[in-house]
């Protein structure tokens, strides 16, 4: 990936998933924004992105952070928003295990207060220990956590899929929480 790629991933991440005001922008209900809007907004703020360049982000972005309509006229970001929109999803039954991500200094505070949001509006799980890994990975030496998801559900806890394969629950408390064994 190229740096003005990755500069305006970040700087879409940025504006649709916490700050749209900063530059002007106005996010419905359900967290999409009018391409034309964000286009003239993000010139506005000194960054230049076009059409063609939103959908390359859309398509190419690994983590599949951002969705545009079929008509290709709003853009979303589809998790990670800690700004109050409906995500418009639906609960699922989660697998017996996710995967949380983090560093091991967190791993005290989580035995004590559980996997908390951290400013966002859920918390993020994989599927997978290998994404999990990858997300412990950028905040320091990465530890995976494994969360007895099915559990929680059994227990009353609210599971969401995002479109981009990411689980959203609002809390883990750390009797859910398995952590690994210490050397």
């Amino acid at each position: 990936m190229d740096r003005d790629f990755v500069r305006i991933s970040k700087f879409l991440s940025l504006v649709l998933r916490h700050r749209p005001e900063s530059i002007g922008l106005s996010l419905d209900g359900y967290g999409w924004a009018d391409v034309d809007d964000l286009v003239r907004a993000a010139a506005a703020a000194g960054v230049a992105i076009d059409s063609e360049t939103l959908e390359r982000i859309v398509r190419e972005s690994e983590k599949k952070r951002f969705t545009l309509s079929d008509d290709g006229k709003r853009i979303k970001a589809n998790y990670g928003h800690s700004i109050d929109i409906d995500l418009g999803l639906e609960q699922r039954e989660p697998p017996e295990l996710l995967f949380h991500g983090t560093a091991t200094d967190q791993v005290e505070a989580i035995k004590q207060e559980g996997i908390g949001r951290r400013g966002r509006r859920y918390v993020h799980l994989s599927a997978d220990d290998g994404t999990a890994l990858e997300v412990g990975r950028r905040h320091g030496d990465p530890v995976v956590l494994k969360v007895q998801a099915r559990l929680m559900h059994e227990h009353g806890f609210e599971f969401y899929l995002s479109e981009s394969d990411i689980w959203l629950t609002r809390s883990v408390p750390p009797f859910y929480v398995l952590f690994p064994e210490a050397p």
